[in-house]
């Protein structure tokens, strides 16, 4: 009983000042609610790079060329070791750990002519693994098999973006494209991946076979990078190692120090991305969090200007039988529930955000129930810590001396 008077005793005080009430939350209210917004936004960036990163395909890894001064007799002075189609045969011939293997040559931006007009996208050279290596399916018609491959066959198949632009509301299996001037026939339509984390479209592509590419739009025999995935996925790491190990030895090096290819995987990329995102959210929430401490002053000198406006009131209350504790208990609940008040505000605020970013960032952002278990948590804590020192001060009040204050 004696708690419930007190509580309502300490509410009935917020409500009779409103507007004081509300100016001294509002520090607490942009505290929490920038905490909150960043960490959500650190979290939803994580979760949305794990999702990219595992659509990419099962146990993807990347392998590109290592600088020149990484060791390899390809290298030259000023340049970067090659990766040939000659090396991808040799890596699919002799590894044991990979599952599928896919070259990748790349012949950047271009004008592709079709349909109703024309459309600039990316067009890269693979080979019929790539589908199984990035997990793509096929949405309409079919991929490239490795006889077109091997006969540099002119066939194209488009990614979504593509297939929209150029032949909106029908299929365009059977037509043709051109592409710097090259005739392709499209085969397949690719299904929609969406957006990326830096706001590209991965649906804007065109896949070809490498051969064709590399004769018909590059004129060389160099592979930009290899796709790879690892037959295990608990040994991603000995597929790595076999990765680099034959390439050492295409390249006839015994130092297992040299490298003549930089090998990267899912993992080490996630775990890069989230250190970053981490130490970049431990910022932002320690400079937001600033805001709490000065929501915390705020509230510590308006309950202090409270105790000498209320003195006599305080007075009154010791004279009758008040304990110090009761007047302590009361102020702190006071303390506390502005706090609470403002961490519940400054949540919504965050949710608010939430709801306006999900709409313009291309990832989806939400505020998790820990963020609020959080809020709620900090914000009492924030108010019983600032609440305390005005608390102490009202029960140490002399009774005598609190009823002859004016």
């Amino acid at each position: 009983m004696k708690w419930q008077k007190l509580f309502r005793a300490a509410l009935d005080s917020i409500l009779k000042n409103r507007m004081r009430s509300l100016l001294t939350m509002l520090g607490i209210i942009i505290g929490v609610g920038a905490v909150a917004i960043l960490v959500s936004l650190g979290q939803s960036a994580q979760a949305a790079i794990a999702d990219e990163i595992g659509g990419l395909g099962a146990n993807l890894l990347f392998v590109s060329p290592a600088p020149s001064d990484a060791g390899g007799v390809r290298g030259q002075e000023g340049r970067q070791n090659e990766i040939t189609m000659a090396d991808v045969d040799a890596l699919r011939q002799q590894s044991i750990e990979l599952g599928a293997v896919s070259p990748a040559t790349f012949s950047g931006g271009s004008q592709i002519i079709g349909g109703i007009g024309n459309w600039s996208a990316s067009i890269q050279g693979v080979s019929p693994e790539y589908q199984a290596v990035r997990n793509w399916d096929i949405a309409q018609g079919t991929f490239f098999d490795q006889a077109e491959v091997d006969g540099r066959a002119k066939v194209a198949v488009l990614g979504q973006t593509v297939a929209d632009e150029l032949f909106p509301g029908q299929s365009p299996v059977g037509a043709q494209i051109r592409v710097r001037n090259v005739p392709f026939k499209v085969i397949g339509v690719l299904e929609a991946k969406g957006g990326g984390l830096g706001g590209d479209d991965q649906d804007n592509v065109i896949l070809a076979p490498v051969t064709t590419v590399q004769s018909r739009l590059r004129g060389d025999n160099s592979v930009d990078v290899v796709f790879a995935s690892a037959a295990d996925p608990g040994r991603v790491d000995a597929a790595e190692a076999e990765i680099k190990a034959i390439f050492r030895s295409l390249n006839g090096i015994s130092d297992p120090e040299q490298q003549v290819v930089d090998v990267q995987s899912q993992a080490s990329i996630l775990e890069f991305a989230n250190t970053a995102l981490n130490l970049l959210t431990a910022l932002l929430g320690a400079i937001a969090g600033v805001s709490l401490v000065v929501g915390g002053i705020g509230i510590m000198n308006i309950m202090l200007v409270s105790v000498t406006e209320r003195t006599r009131e305080i007075g009154i209350r010791l004279a009758v039988g008040a304990r110090g504790g009761d007047v302590l208990t009361q102020f702190l609940i006071e303390a506390v529930l502005l706090c609470l008040f403002g961490g519940l505000l400054g949540t919504g605020l965050a949710f608010g955000f939430a709801a306006i970013a999900s709409a313009l960032a291309p990832f989806e952002v939400t505020v998790g129930m820990d963020v609020v278990l959080l809020a709620v948590v900090f914000s009492a804590v924030i108010g019983v810590f600032f609440g305390f020192y005005p608390a102490r001060k009202a029960a140490r009040l002399d009774p005598i001396e609190a009823l002859r204050y004016e």
